[in-house]
């Protein structure tokens, strides 16, 4: 019985190796397209092998839309993008039903939605019902036309971009929207050394060639195997401590208590879960250390808080009342 078990870990262990080799060649094919960004490339994939979707805020010019159709090249995937504009419609975004004259039937138009990687770009700036038919389809991965309903393709992705400077004209999403998204990644400036890479790269745009290193049947299996993961049930102690500490507004609690209007939901802790096991299985690990967990709070966490008017007033950023929760939570 022992080396049978011996036999199946040293499997795994195997099958995690090759895992994290392909991702990592993954990640040197969009790096042949995008310089630097590596942290929202790692959430990208990160995204995509847990099944959720992701959030991305950052402003224009930052390579966002380039990045997602890049990966859809490494990953050999159908990508569409959608512009979101005030007079978008649902139809826009997940078809209609067209009249077809010579047999007088209708007849379902699918619309961009039915794509494995799917672009919504600057969604905000949509009507909420838009928003709505967006969010139905990344929860249900069908949607209904007309009488009919029809299944999304597998694997379904969306990323979702909203800029952080310009807020007239949008239409936040609402929180309980928000907690649809598996990640919220925030994109950053370049450094200097990155942003002069960049400059030298112009002109030779057209001679890069991405070579597809991952298929839908990757994507699965990768997934599958993020369930064999070994987690300690300190590590979900400590999960789900971090997660209750966010719920607790009370000022008598702790430092940040009076900051946190609501706290994350039990979806958070799911997600933080999942997305621990895949950065242990990107880093070629077959268990989940705290440093994992660390890893990906802010990613998984920062879009399921609601900030106080007191943190409002005082400027505060999410970010910073997590990192003191962080800090503040014992490490097993």
């Amino acid at each position: 019985m022992t080396e049978e078990r011996v036999k199946d870990t040293s499997q795994i262990d195997a099958q995690i190796a090759r895992a994290s080799e392909l991702l990592q060649r993954a990640r040197e094919e969009i790096g042949k397209q995008i310089v630097g960004q590596d942290a929202m490339i790692d959430g990208l994939l990160m995204g995509i092998i847990a099944g959720g979707h992701v959030l991305l805020e950052g402003v224009p010019g930052l390579a966002k839309t380039l990045t997602v159709r890049t990966l859809s090249e490494v990953i050999d995937a159908g990508f569409k993008r959608i512009q979101f504009t005030p007079d978008l419609l649902p139809a826009d975004l997940i078809g209609t039903m067209v009249y077809r004259q010579q047999t007088g039937e209708f007849l379902p138009r699918k619309g961009p939605v039915f794509s494995n990687i799917v672009l919504a770009d600057e969604v905000n700036r949509a009507p909420a019902k838009v928003q709505s038919a967006l969010l139905e389809a990344m929860g249900e991965h069908q949607v209904t036309i007309g009488d009919n309903t029809y299944p999304l393709p597998d694997p379904f992705f969306v990323l979702a971009t909203q800029n952080p400077i310009e807020q007239e004209g949008t239409y936040p999403l609402p929180e309980a929207q928000l907690d649809r998204f598996m990640l919220k990644l925030s994109v950053d400036y370049p450094s200097f050394e990155e942003e002069m890479r960049v400059l030298s790269l112009i002109g030779n745009e057209g001679d890069v060639q991405v070579k597809r290193v991952l298929f839908k049947q990757d994507i699965k299996r990768l997934r599958d195997l993020a369930h064999s993961i070994a987690v300690d049930e300190r590590i979900q102690e400590y999960i789900v401590t971090l997660v209750q500490k966010t719920r607790e507004t009370r000022r008598t609690v702790h430092g940040m208590s009076r900051y946190i209007e609501f706290g994350a939901s039990p979806r958070g802790s799911l997600a933080l879960l999942r997305c621990s096991r895949i950065h242990a299985m990107m880093n070629g690990r077959s268990f989940v250390v705290p440093e994992d967990v660390k890893a990906v709070a802010l990613n998984v966490l920062r879009h399921r808080l609601v900030l106080s008017y007191e943190a409002e007033s005082e400027e505060l950023h999410v970010d910073e009342v997590l990192q003191h929760l962080l800090t503040a939570v014992p490490v097993p």
